[in-house]
């Protein structure tokens, strides 16, 4: 066949640490993400590919291990977690949300006064 036999097995693929939020409930992916992606299903789809889990990203899960999950479809649950947790710097992390943060007090106060200013302008009529 054109594709490898996977009738018993379940790609999961964790992209939750890829891409970039826009807010709170969106992530957006890049180009080289949703390639990653891609390529990844393509390898695990197609019989030459040279798929491979890759911990904390993506896991080839049989029916019988999802089974023994209770059927819960996380894909955290199946890839686990990358072992380059060292990676996360929480001093440089929390050093950048605290300046994103402080910019945004800026810009709260700067809107604020221009809501007063404005509404200062109406004047109101008494009929």
């Amino acid at each position: 066949g054109k594709y490898r036999d996977r009738s018993n097995e379940i790609l999961f693929i964790d992209a939750r640490n890829m891409g970039h939020l826009i807010n709170r409930r969106t992530r957006e992916l890049s180009k080289e993400d949703i390639k990653i992606i891609a390529d990844t299903y393509h390898n695990w789809r197609n019989p030459d590919g040279n798929y491979e889990d890759v911990k904390g990203f993506c896991n080839s899960a049989s029916i019988e291990k999802v089974k023994e999950l209770d059927y819960v479809l996380t894909p955290g649950r199946y890839v686990g977690l990358a072992d380059e947790i060292d990676d996360f710097d929480f001093t440089e992390r929390f050093e950048s949300l605290k300046a994103e943060f402080e910019k945004q007090l800026k810009e709260e106060a700067v809107l604020n006064q221009r809501i007063t200013e404005n509404l200062a302008k109406i004047e109101l009529k008494n009929e």
